[in-house]
């Protein structure tokens, strides 16, 4: 019988960086490190269900971490339902020839409304007043307040925001622990964001960066000691490596004053408008999906789309199939960056006029991703005492913003998304012990879609 398996997803973790992890440099000598191809785009949500699927964005559908729907003309970022990922998860193949498999998923995405035994995933409770209570939803129900009442409250505004930081990262490892320890899942799933905050804010090359992989060095050895203690074989993946930035690129101001995006306003803000729109980019990191009413448009906003500076490539249907990024859900057109370029929302053309939401976090409303909610506005002069009576309105039932965050794209030093990057500077994988790999290497790497062939090897019978 083989061992149980935990995946632990250290994201932004490459080779370079490695070494200023002594604990897991301490592992990775005993074990294989293979360089991790990951899938175009190399974000969050594309290249875990690549992981858990064995397939590339065609296959499972998650085209980013958010996509246009065109039927409910609504822009989704964020969404939890692991029905969105359209093809059987490695747990539901695992079952089929093993129905004692059991599977534990902490804070991997797409973790509720699904088929895994266990899941523990962030979701907060949203107050009629406009406040934001850190909270987390777990199947089964009871595991909520079993790892609260351990572990106090998730901190949720240290998992993402201007105060994300490692205790985010420690929470979820000491909740893996718990559930290792009472349930003895045959795969355990966790994630560990913490790098990916100091790296987007500083970028790569800073010098804080090796005490920021320091400390989730801690963290994770900590964890992988523990689950040897329990017979677990483990296995470390990252996600993608982060690239310092260069520049920004902004396709829907573009849009704008070429007249294809039009915006309505609304209260003194500009808001975009989809339904008028004749073309517009939902952004993501590394990737813009851009969404035109007509085909006969089409061209011309290639055009535009093309001409601005960092866009390396605009893919059309045929080139989205030669990335196997083809979907119903992907853009009309794809826009690629040069390295180092990323793309904003942004599409105001005067800072006095951008959306409410846009200095706030508000993961779900922006039609894109936005990196700068890692920052506090540095041009407010107290932004504690800023914050302190935000909070403290909305205590008393007072609505409000808590506006704090910057429209500066400047602040933002790291990105990613690029699937090719230079040598040392992508994921990788450390393999479990005894599982073998070579065979699954393509290219000088390992797919990220191999991860699911690499689980169901290491886990079956």
């Amino acid at each position: 019988m083989k061992r149980p398996l935990a995946v632990i997803n250290l994201v932004g973790l490459t080779p370079e960086l490695l070494r200023h992890a002594p604990r897991l440099s301490s592992l990775a000598a005993s074990r294989r490190v293979t360089p991790l191809v990951p899938v175009y785009p190399a974000v969050t949500c594309s290249v875990q269900s690549s992981m858990l699927t064995g397939q590339p964005v065609r296959g499972h559908g998650v085209v980013g971490n958010g996509w246009f729907d065109r039927g409910l003309r609504e822009v989704h970022f964020w969404k939890q339902s692991n029905h969105l990922v359209q093809h059987a998860k490695v747990w539901e193949t695992a079952k089929r020839t093993n129905p004692e498999f059991t599977c534990a998923n902490l804070f991997w995405w797409f973790n509720m409304a699904t088929a895994a035994d266990l899941s523990v995933t962030p979701r907060p409770i949203y107050k009629a007043n406009g406040r934001k209570l850190p909270d987390i939803y777990t199947q089964p129900l009871s595991l909520r307040d079993r790892l609260q009442r351990e572990l106090g409250t998730f901190p949720l505004f240290r998992f993402w925001g201007p105060a994300a930081d490692v205790s985010s990262s420690q929470w979820i490892a000491d909740a893996a622990r718990i559930v290792a320890d009472e349930h003895h899942p045959t795969l355990l799933l966790v994630y560990l964001p913490h790098l990916d905050y100091p790296l987007q804010r500083l970028g790569p090359d800073h010098a804080d960066v090796p005490s920021e992989v320091r400390a989730i060095d801690a963290v994770a050895s900590d964890l992988i000691n523990h689950l040897d203690s329990l017979g677990y074989d483990t296995g470390i993946v990252s996600e993608y490596g982060i690239e310092p930035t260069t520049g920004v690129i902004t396709p829907n101001r573009a849009l704008r004053e070429q007249g294809y995006l039009q915006v309505r306003a609304e209260d003194g803000h500009d808001m975009l408008d989809v339904f008028a729109s004749r073309a517009f980019a939902v952004v993501d990191h590394q990737i813009a999906h851009v969404y035109i009413n007509s085909s006969a448009d089409l061209n011309v906003v290639a055009s535009i789309l093309s001409d601005l500076p960092g866009v390396d490539q605009v893919l059309d249907h045929s080139a989205q199939r030669d990335l196997q990024i083809d979907h119903p859900r992907t853009g009309d057109l794809v826009l690629v960056p040069k390295p180092g370029y990323w793309f904003a929302y942004d599409f105001w053309l005067d800072d006095g006029r951008a959306p409410d939401y846009a200095r706030t976090v508000d993961i779900h409303r922006k039609p894109g991703y936005d990196p700068r909610e890692l920052f506090m506005d540095p041009e407010l002069r107290f932004p504690r005492l800023h914050v302190a009576r935000r909070l403290l309105a909305r205590r008393l039932g007072f609505r409000n913003l808590l506006d704090v965050i910057p429209l500066d794209n400047q602040l933002v030093r790291g990105t990613h998304g690029r699937s090719h990057l230079p040598t040392g500077k992508g994921p990788l994988l450390i393999a479990p012990e005894e599982t073998p790999v070579d065979d699954l290497i393509d290219h000088g790497g390992i797919p990220a879609t191999a991860i699911y062939d690499l689980i169901l090897r290491a886990t079956s019978s």
